[in-house]
């Protein structure tokens, strides 16, 4: 048998709500055009119920026998994405000597360039014949400028899963990030096609603090593989009495 160069299990986890989602919903539904927030994206932090839903997740994982628990957790930058891992680490009564832990870059949300905090209405006022040219390409290839299409995104994340290859084999990987990481991670994993991913992106959106995870089979393929256990779970959430979100980050384009 060859030797398993995968993690054992590996949960992805989108950020818990945060305020932006909220205030994306007030501009969307006043048909306002910029989405009214002062931070800078990666500092906008959780909303309450965000908080509520981390918690929820978090004594999803403390119910784990410790030998099930992660071993290892990877986060994007992001505030709304670090505190997501806080409290889900609080509730889960894991200890910062109970596993590693770093904040990756490469798990960073997509970069939207100058479509940041605009609303559609927003795009289509502001930048029309970018707008046209998005609905033309598709969101898998079209880079807004200043931003990242899909394809920029999944090339960051290649290099994720060397490092994970290299650095976490049989460990127990939890990765907290965001909407578009979360579904490009799928992309990579179960071996998708533009079309594939983008029929999924438009029938539903991640939810938040949702788990989609991956366990090591060393049956499957010829040195064994990760093959998907969980896709958008959220159990835990329902079962803890917190309300089940699934709003798009504050800079994410139309959905098409």
């Amino acid at each position: 048998m060859a030797e398993q160069k995968w993690p054992d299990i590996l949960w992805l986890v989108r950020h818990g709500q945060s305020a932006g989602n909220v205030a994306r919903d007030a501009a969307e539904a006043a048909d306002r055009p910029l989405i009214d927030i002062a931070e800078r994206d990666m500092d906008v932090p959780l909303s309450e119920l965000g908080r509520r839903q981390a918690a929820a997740l978090g004594r999803w994982f403390g119910q784990m026998p410790p030998e099930k628990q992660p071993t290892v957790v990877l986060c994007s930058p992001y505030v709304r994405a670090r505190q997501t891992a806080q409290y889900i680490l609080e509730a889960a009564g894991i200890g910062p000597n109970d596993l590693i832990f770093h904040i990756d870059e490469r798990l960073r949300e997509k970069e939207f360039g100058i479509m940041d905090r605009l609303t559609l209405s927003g795009i289509k006022l502001k930048y029309p014949e970018l707008y046209e040219q998005r609905m033309h390409v598709g969101k898998f290839y079209f880079r807004p400028p200043g931003g990242e299409s899909w394809c920029d995104v999944i090339l960051r994340l290649r290099s994720v899963l060397d490092t994970l290859t290299r650095g976490y084999r049989g460990e127990r990987v939890l990765i907290i990030a965001h909407q578009v990481i979360v579904t490009c991670f799928r992309y990579l994993f179960e071996r998708m096609d533009e079309q594939r991913v983008l029929e999924i992106d438009r029938n539903s959106d991640v939810p938040n603090c949702g788990v989609t995870s991956y366990e090591f089979d060393p049956h499957v393929g010829r040195k064994g593989k990760l093959v998907p256990k969980l896709i958008n779970f959220v159990v835990p959430l329902q079962e803890a009495g917190a309300t089940v979100t699934t709003e798009r980050d504050i800079p994410a384009a139309p959905k098409s």
